[in-house]
């Protein structure tokens, strides 16, 4: 299993040229790129460029993160989920292929059955529009209580029920925790719809009372993270593992330590089941 980075892990402080340098320098295989560090960067730099680091390093990009709340949107605002939508065109240049998209939170009194179709309606539009550019959409569950979705099974379902070969699903450790997601569903997956893994690790808080705040390094926290790759291994999913936490306390670490102590807790949890690959 390969490695990757993800940029909400720097994310106060970091631009993208110093997370690319300093995950080539530590290792890393990929990177998951910020759609808003995206932005920044092409302020200064033109695609070109971009593409060029990427036909020189052995670094990959792993996906855009993110699409927010693409589900219970009027017209207007879906509107500018559609235009972010478009940097697809830069995926086609840098090679980056899959856009990770999250529901919709606090949408008040809506039934299970309809926020799923809601949800599936929403997915199947964005995945009709991102075709064009080759891209495939990565849906991301978060374990909060006040997302409309927030299990690896309700999600899993609504993926399926999509029914686009473009569209598949984001394992986030942390969101599989948090609202308490069953390995029963995971091991009936197709590991083939994994589109992203994100691997990290938090605080032991009760369900339903994390918050990306409490995320922690991988292995230094109470996820059953072996539990997890073992899981991973036994259904054949082995792509790529993505370091993603959200905790200010890290965001004002120096860039390079926190790139580094990513890649070294990650592989320590992850060699157990996976031998290192590189391209």
């Amino acid at each position: 299993m390969k490695i990757a980075f993800n940029q909400a892990t720097t994310m106060k402080h970091s631009t993208l040229e110093l997370d690319l340098a300093y995950c080539e320098k530590h290792g890393y295989d990929g990177i998951e790129i910020r759609l808003d560090k995206l932005k920044d960067y092409l302020r200064r730099h033109r695609p070109q460029e971009l593409k060029a680091f990427f036909e020189r390093s052995a670094l990959r990009p792993l996906a855009f993160n993110a699409l927010e709340q693409i589900s219970f949107r009027d017209e207007e605002s879906f509107r500018q989920i559609v235009n972010d939508l478009k940097l697809g065109e830069i995926g086609g240049i840098i090679g980056c292929r899959t856009v990770i998209v999250v529901p919709a939170f606090d949408v008040g009194d809506y039934t299970k059955q309809a926020i799923r179709d809601e949800t599936v309606r929403a997915l199947r539009q964005l995945a009709d529009l991102a075709r064009p550019y080759g891209l495939r959409l990565a849906f991301e569950f978060v374990g909060y209580p006040n997302c409309s979705v927030n299990t690896f099974g309700q999600a899993y379902d609504i993926v399926r029920e999509a029914e686009r070969d473009n569209v598949g699903i984001v394992l986030d450790c942390f969101h599989f925790h948090a609202m308490n997601s069953r390995l029963e569903d995971l091991r009936q997956a197709d590991p083939a719809d994994i589109f992203v893994f994100h691997i990290d690790d938090c605080e032991d808080l009760p369900a339903g009372a994390l918050r990306d705040r409490h995320r922690v390094w991988p292995g230094q926290g109470c996820i059953d993270l072996d539990a997890i790759l073992r899981t991973l291994k036994e259904i054949g999913y082995g792509e790529m593992a993505s370091v993603e936490l959200f905790r200010p306390e890290y965001w004002e670490w120096d860039i390079e330590r926190a790139i580094r102590t990513g890649y070294e807790t990650a592989s320590r949890v992850i060699r157990s089941y996976f031998p290192p690959v590189k391209a």
